[in-house]
C-alpha cells in the first residue's frame, strides 16, 4: 500500500471518529431536553433516511467527479449539521443534514477503493478502512462520553478563556465544536486524495433517468446469483448492527448500571472486536471463499442471547415481577469480554462478504452505482430495524426480552441466507463457481491505477 492509500484511511477515520462522537453528544442533548427514549434510535432514523431516499443519485453524483472531492464536499455537509446543532436546531433534524453529508461520502469512500486497488487487495483493503473505522468508533465512542462528562465543563471554560472569541458557556455546546473541528480535519486530508485516474463521466441531470438507471442497477444485483447473498447478509449485518448500537447503550445502563457517559465504553470494546475480526479475515479468508464465513453470522446472532443474563452483580435471571440472581462478581468483565468475542464473529464474516459483494458491484455497474446499491439496501433494513426496535422501546419491553428477539432473528435470518446460497448451488454450481474463481484470479488490466 502507498501513501495515497493512507490518506484515504486518514479521511477516513477522522471523519467516522467525529461521525461516532456526535452521535453519543446528540443523544445527550435529548436527554437534556427530556425527549422521550423512543427518540434516541430515531436520531439513528433521520441519520439514514437520506441513504434510502438519495440512493439513486448519489451514485451518479460519486461517480461524476474525482471521489476526494466527493468527500470533501460531504464532509462539509456534516459541518453544516454540526453548526445547526449549536444554533438550536432540534437534534433530530440537525442530525439530518448530517446523515445527508454521510450518505453523499459513503460511495465514494468505498468506491475509491476499486478504483485505487487491484481486485486481489479488496479484502485485505476493506479489512483496513473497516479496521479504521472500528478503531474511530472505539475512540469516538470513548470521545464522545468523555465529551459529556460534567467533570470537563471547566477544563473546556479554561480553553475557551484562551480563544478570541468565546465559543459557549455549554457543554454540548463545547462538544460540538470539538467534533466540528474533527471533520475540519478531515476535510483537511480530503483534498488529499489522490486523483485515480479513472474517467468520470458528467452527472445526468434529468431525475427520472437516474431513478431509473438507479433501480435498474438494484434489479442486477439482486438478480445476480452471487451479489444477491452477499447483498442480503451485509444488508441483515448493517441493518442488525445498527439496532444494536442502541440495545448496547440500554442494556449497559439497564443492567451493567452504568451511566451515559461510561456506557460507550461497552460499544468500544465490541469495535475492537470487530477490529480483530477484520484481520484475522483479511488474513485468513480469500475472496473466492468469502460466502464460506456464512456460519459465522448465525453463530453470532446465537452469542448475542448471552447478554441476557449478565448484569452488573454477575449472572442473574428474571422471573416474573421477581430477581434470581445465579453468580455474585463484577460482571462488567463477563460483559466486557462478549462483547468482544461477538464483535470479533461479526468482523470476521462481514469483511470477506462486502469485498466479494463490492467485487461483484463493480464489475455489473461501475464502483460508484454499486456502492449506492449497497448502502440502498443496508440502510432500508436499518430503517426497518430501528422503527421495529423504537416499538419494542415504546411499548417498554425489558432490554433482555429485547436482546432475545435480536439474538433469534439475526441466527434464524442467516440461516435462511445461508439454505438461500446452498439452493443457488444445486441450481448454478457451474455459475457460482466459475464467478468466484473470477473473483480469485488477478489479471493485468486490475494494476492499480495512480
Amino acid at each position: 500500500m502507498d501513501r495515497g492509500f493512507y490518506i484515504i484511511m486518514a479521511a477516513q477515520f477522522f471523519s467516522a471518529l467525529a461521525d461516532n462522537a456526535l452521535l453519543i453528544t446528540a443523544i445527550a442533548m435529548l436527554r437534556e431536553i427530556h425527549a422521550p427514549a423512543s427518540y434516541e434510535p430515531m436520531l439513528k432514523w433521520f441519520f439514514t433516511i437520506s441513504y434510502v431516499l438519495l440512493a439513486a443519485f448519489v451514485g451518479a453524483f460519486a461517480d461524476s467527479m474525482p471521489k476526494g472531492r466527493v468527500m470533501l464536499i460531504s464532509n462539509c455537509i456534516k459541518i453544516v449539521g454540526c453548526l445547526m446543532l449549536i444554533a438550536g436546531v432540534s437534534p433530530l433534524y440537525a442530525y439530518a443534514v448530517v446523515g445527508l453529508g454521510a450518505a453523499a461520502y459513503s460511495p465514494a469512500k468505498y468506491g475509491i477503493l476499486t478504483e485505487y486497488l487491484p481486485h486481489s487487495k479488496l479484502v485485505v483493503a476493506n479489512s483496513w478502512i473497516e479496521g479504521l473505522t472500528v478503531g474511530a468508533i472505539v475512540f469516538g465512542t470513548v470521545l464522545g462520553g468523555w465529551m459529556i462528562n460534567p467533570a470537563l465543563l471547566a477544563w473546556f471554560g479554561e480553553i475557551d478563556a484562551w480563544l478570541p472569541i468565546k465559543i459557549t458557556s455549554s457543554l454540548l455546546d463545547y462538544s460540538l465544536a470539538m467534533v466540528t473541528a474533527l471533520y475540519l480535519v478531515a476535510a483537511w486530508f480530503n483534498a488529499y486524495v489522490p486523483n485515480t485516474g479513472v474517467d468520470h463521466k458528467p452527472l445526468h441531470n434529468n431525475p427520472l433517468f437516474l431513478l431509473r438507471d438507479f433501480f435498474h442497477c438494484v434489479r442486477l444485483l439482486w438478480t445476480d446469483k452471487l451479489g444477491q447473498i452477499t447483498l442480503a447478509v451485509t444488508t441483515l449485518f448493517w441493518a442488525a448492527g445498527a439496532t444494536m448500537q442502541f440495545i448496547m447503550l440500554r442494556w449497559t445502563e439497564k443492567a451493567l448500571h452504568l451511566p451515559l457517559d461510561q456506557a460507550p465504553y461497552m460499544q468500544a470494546i465490541f469495535a475492537v472486536g470487530i477490529a480483530i475480526g477484520a484481520v484475522m479475515a483479511g488474513r485468513l479468508i480469500p475472496i473466492h471463499r468469502s460466502v464460506r464465513v456464512i456460519g459465522i453470522g448465525i453463530a453470532m446472532g446465537l452469542a448475542t442471547l448471552l447478554m441476557v443474563p449478565i448484569n452488573g452483580e454477575g449472572l442473574g435471571l428474571d422471573w416474573g415481577n421477581s430477581h434470581i440472581q445465579l453468580l455474585t462478581f463484577d460482571g462488567i468483565w463477563l460483559a466486557s469480554l462478549l462483547m468482544l468475542i461477538v464483535g470479533a464473529m461479526a468482523g470476521f464474516f462481514v469483511v470477506p462478504m462486502n469485498a466479494l459483494l463490492q467485487h461483484r458491484g463493480h464489475i455489473l455497474m461501475g464502483a460508484g452505482h454499486s456502492i449506492a446499491v449497497q448502502n440502498f439496501n443496508e440502510n432500508l433494513g436499518i430503517l426497518v430495524m430501528l422503527g421495529l426496535y423504537t416499538l419494542l422501546v415504546s411499548a417498554q419491553l425489558s432490554v433482555q426480552t429485547v436482546i432475545m428477539l435480536f439474538g433469534i432473528f439475526m441466527a434464524a435470518a442467516m440461516y435462511g441466507v445461508r439454505r438461500w446460497y446452498q439452493r443457488n448451488m444445486r441450481l448454478h454450481r457451474n455459475e457460482l463457481v466459475r464467478l468466484l474463481q473470477a473473483a480469485h484470479h488477478v489479471h493485468e488490466h486490475d494494476a492499480p491505477r495512480h
